[in-house]
C-alpha cells in the first residue's frame, strides 16, 4: 500500500529545480516515488508509510527550497 503526499514547495523555478528537490525528498527513508511541478510548486510524494513534516521539511530545505506545507 503506498502513501500519498502533496506538498506545497516555494522558489523552484525549472526542470533542474524540481530534480533537485525530488532528489532530496526520494533519500528519505520509505519514500517510493517524487514527482515535482515547479510552474504549480506542488511536489508529490509516494511512501510506504506516513512521512513526518519535520523530515520532509528539512529535505526540502537542504535541497535549497522552502516548505509551505502539505497541500
Amino acid at each position: 500500500m503506498s502513501i500519498t503526499t502533496v506538498l506545497s514547495v516555494d522558489g523552484m523555478s525549472c526542470g533542474h529545480c524540481e530534480r533537485t528537490v525530488s532528489a532530496g525528498l526520494s533519500a528519505l527513508p520509505g519514500v517510493t516515488e517524487v514527482t515535482a511541478d515547479a510552474p504549480t510548486g506542488r511536489v508529490t510524494v509516494a511512501s510506504a508509510q506516513p512521512l513526518d513534516e519535520a523530515l520532509l521539511r528539512s529535505a526540502v530545505g537542504e535541497a535549497g527550497f522552502t516548505f509551505v506545507g502539505r497541500s
